[in-house]
């Protein structure tokens, strides 16, 4: 093994001197490179030795201090500077520098190419790459083991913590925790910093957005500083990925102490290891879902008729067969996905949508009084609510205003997206809960005719549609609606009024000439007007209660078939 003090006494470099930092001169030398980025130290490894004519710090007394103080840390061997290029001597802040951290400094004199001293260190250091070699394939076997006798990530970072003397952490790409664990001798315990609930983000934003987003930058180990109240904890971290894409991070919680070549090994050969795990859990996860995709496809479209196959999958799947249930269907239209071009990659952005929307569904789900099931198809986030037979039915005001709860939060966290929810009845048994997910779905459906954007309707809401659209020809709709409101419309068609307008708002607000004004933000007396000429061209003085019926069908005739070019 190779020395900073070895290296003094090699013939073929003399002249080479150490002018500081001697508190590290048997530091270990197992590789040299040159220096001469200063956004190099993300790529740096410990035990390496830094080569530099100093062209990049020569007129910069603080990147001077930083460059001495980031090699300690990585745990580097040393830094030499060439001489008579652009410095006559170091720096003497320099010098105070690497004897306070305790890095060697040392001149290279100037007759020396980096190239050749290079060749040489190199030369000498091969002894230890030997040794090395030994140590990681054993590591590396010992790795492989663990996940051939189905440790899984728990054991990983067990034997990592162990290994390079720190506690670990393991996390998504979306930096939620998968596994933690903690190392006896740490001083700053992670549960008093982070938030070490699985499956939820551990660090915070300000941290994670310090992290390079492409993997092409990170493919070593980094350095960031984690600040929690006046503590700052130097945290390592690496990511876990295959080819191009991120699938976690590896961090080292450095509290504990540096860390050495030998655990650099150690910590990418389980990052390999590591993204296999998460790949085949991920198989296993999907193989779940599918099956979980399947019966509520089967449950959704009337499929299961048995009662004792309907107990059993329900069990396994988290429902209640004994509870009553009612569907919630929210369909999302967002126009942020049209700029994707890419069907792939439109895909995938509506993917993360739609997990976000069941997340915040869950997450703003848990005083209502019921079970919740939420997840998604298509374009489409599927909520079952169910509830003890015993306990009182919810009513329809009840759903819509929970309905209202959910797509206030949506709206607010997915920006640029629109929702309508449409809401079925409640049934039971549970297998009959199918009608209820037809119901909603036609809710939708109506809503997306009337273009009633960002609504919210329950089934009961389109009673006379549902009769007038199911079992009546268009052609006969249309010959109603002309007899009883032809004259108004034509009327509106060619003087440009909106009489029909106008007495549709006249019957929802139940004939109340200051509640139809106040929401038409007209005058009362404007539309008292408007009234009496409709009572004119319909020579009717809308008394009569037949007469008012079928004029209320005919209003309804006209949304459902949104006959803005009747013909007569």
């Amino acid at each position: 093994m190779l020395t900073v003090k070895d290296l003094l006494q090699v013939k073929a470099i003399d002249g080479i001197k150490v002018v500081a930092g001697e508190k590290g001169i048997n530091n270990v030398i197992s590789i040299v490179n040159i220096m001469e980025n200063p956004d190099a130290f993300d790529w740096l490894s410990s035990n390496e030795l830094l080569l530099s004519t100093g062209y990049i710090f020569k007129d910069n007394e603080q990147l001077q201090d930083q460059i001495i103080k980031e090699l300690s840390e990585i745990n580097c061997s040393g830094l030499v500077i060439k001489m008579k290029r652009y410095f006559d001597k170091i720096p003497q802040n320099m010098i105070n520098q690497a004897n306070k951290y305790g890095l060697p400094l040392l001149e290279l004199p100037f007759e020396y190419t980096l190239s050749k001293v290079i060749s040489i260190i190199n030369e000498k250091a091969s002894g230890r790459y030997d040794l090395l070699n030994r140590k990681t394939l054993d590591m590396h076997n010992i790795l492989f083991r663990i996940a051939l006798e189905g440790g899984g990530i728990e054991r990983i970072s067990s034997m990592l913590a162990d290994t390079v003397n720190n506690p670990i952490l393991l996390l998504d790409k979306d930096w939620k925790l998968l596994h933690y664990k903690e190392y006896v001798e740490n001083k700053i315990p992670l549960a008093y910093c982070l938030d070490l609930v699985k499956n939820r983000p551990t660090f915070n934003k300000e941290f994670t957005d310090l992290i390079p987003q492409d993997i092409s930058e990170m493919k070593k180990l980094i350095k960031r500083i984690y600040r929690v109240e006046d503590l700052e904890v130097k945290c390592r971290i690496l990511p876990i990925g295959v080819t191009n894409e991120i699938l976690g991070y590896i961090v080292v919680w450095q509290t504990v102490r540096e860390l050495t070549e030998f655990d650099y090994i150690t910590l990418e050969q389980a990052s390999t290891i590591i993204a296999l795990e998460l790949i085949k859990e991920k198989e296993i996860e999907d193989v779940k879902l599918k099956i979980r995709q399947d019966f509520f496809d089967d449950l959704l479209t009337g499929k299961i008729t048995s009662t004792e196959t309907i107990q059993t999958l329900c069990s396994l799947h988290g429902l209640n067969p004994n509870y009553m249930y009612h569907c919630m269907v929210i369909n999302m239209e967002s126009s942020e996905l049209e700029k994707y071009e890419d069907m792939v990659a439109r895909k995938y952005k509506l993917e993360g949508k739609l997990k976000k929307c069941v997340n915040l569904v869950y997450e703003n789900s848990k005083k209502e009084d019921g079970e919740i099931t939420c997840f998604h198809r298509n374009n489409r986030i599927i909520i079952l609510f169910g509830k003890n037979e015993t306990r009182p039915s919810i009513s329809i005001n009840e759903a819509k205003q929970f309905a209202s709860d959910i797509q206030k939060i949506l709206s607010n966290h997915i920006l640029n997206t629109e929702f309508i929810i449409g809401i079925g009845r409640q049934y039971s048994p549970i297998s009959s809960l199918y009608k209820s997910f037809s119901e909603a779905n036609e809710a939708i459906r109506l809503m997306q005719r009337f273009e009633d954007r960002d609504g919210i309707a329950h089934f009961d809401d389109h009673s006379v549609y549902h009769l007038l659209d199911s079992n009546i020809k268009d052609a006969e709709l249309e010959d109603f609606f002309l007899k009883s409101l032809g004259n108004l419309y034509e009327h509106d068609s060619l003087h440009g009024t909106s009489y029909i307008i106008t007495l549709e708002n006249y019957f929802i607000n139940n004939q109340n000439i200051s509640e139809t004004a106040k929401a038409m933000f007209l005058h009362r007396n404007t539309l008292i007007y408007r009234i009496e000429k409709i009572k004119e061209i319909l020579n009717s003085d809308l008394k009569n209660s037949e007469e008012l019926l079928r004029i209320q069908i005919s209003l309804k005739i006209f949304r459902l078939l949104n006959k803005n070019h009747l013909e007569h």
